[in-house]
């Protein structure tokens, strides 16, 4: 079903306006947002109605459940410092558990690309698991992953940078065009969203978090039949299916990517050598 142009760009505006609004509200309020994503598991019987395929099962899976459970949990216990059982989502397993997820989140993509030919752009998935920031480093002082403490609404800090963040979205996009097919319009809108929170906010290190929430209220909606109306009116059908564009698309990724790869060993290595003279000095 084609959708009138100019309903599209409408329902497109709209809805990254609504998604911008979710994220403030979830990042400003973690006990909402906590009770929020536990009360979304209680749809899974909805699930199997509308998610098919390996891919979109993995995909509801490992978004939904650490959006709830770990997000929620780690950032509920981090600011409000109970000292019962929550406690034990204050560990440093926590944030590992989150890159985890988030390296998840980029292989699973980039195994798809492969399986269905899109080489380049799957190269330029291997490289964004390769750069996605550890939670912290060996000689170096600064952690990159944290959950913010008391005054930050329990943000969750990820100090990734204005370029990663934009080569995911990129590389992201590229994967959508070729997957997606008719919610490649909505999909566009939840990465738009996600890159466009902060660099509004002027915090890079909020990406996360914002494609965190995005995801999350993405994959419900789609998985709980609420996303028949992204067919209705935002329907990509007319937009997908170009293979040379998807070709070309996934080849400069891969060139944008690549001087990337060399950027961050040399800025880590640089790191290093700062840190070593600072402890020295």
């Amino acid at each position: 079903m084609e959708t009138n142009f100019g309903i599209q760009i409408l329902s497109m505006v709209l809805y990254i306006a609504v998604l911008l609004f979710i994220v403030d509200v979830m990042r400003k309020n973690p006990r909402f947002a906590l009770v929020f994503w536990l009360l979304s598991l209680l749809t899974f019987p909805l699930w199997g109605n509308y998610v098919d395929g390996w891919f979109r099962w993995v995909k509801t899976l490992s978004v939904l459940l650490p959006t709830a459970i770990l997000v929620g949990f780690g950032r509920y216990a981090e600011l409000y410092k109970k000292e019962n059982v929550l406690k034990i989502f204050r560990g440093e397993w926590l944030l590992w558990s989150l890159y985890a997820v988030l390296f998840l989140n980029i292989a699973e993509a980039t195994l798809k690309d492969f399986q269905t030919d899109n080489i380049f752009n799957a190269i330029s998935g291997v490289i964004l698991c390769i750069t996605q920031p550890l939670v912290k480093y060996r000689y170096i002082k600064k952690r990159f992953w944290s959950i913010g403490k008391e005054g930050s609404n329990g943000d969750l800090i990820v100090y990734t940078n204005g370029a990663w963040n934009f080569l995911y979205t990129t590389w992201n996009l590229a994967f959508v065009y070729g997957e997606a097919g008719p919610f490649f319009a909505s999909s566009f809108c939840i990465l738009l969203a996600a890159e466009l929170y902060p660099i509004l906010l002027k915090r890079p290190e909020l990406y996360i978090t914002a494609r965190v929430y995005t995801l999350a209220t993405h994959i419900l909606l789609r998985a709980t039949g609420v996303g028949v109306l992204f067919e209705k009116y935002m329907n990509a059908s007319n937009w997908v299916g170009n293979a040379q564009l998807l070709h070309y698309w996934g080849l400069v990724n891969m060139i944008l990517h690549i001087p990337y790869l060399f950027y961050y060993f040399w800025h880590l290595r640089k790191t290093r050598k700062l840190d070593a003279e600072t402890e020295v000095a």
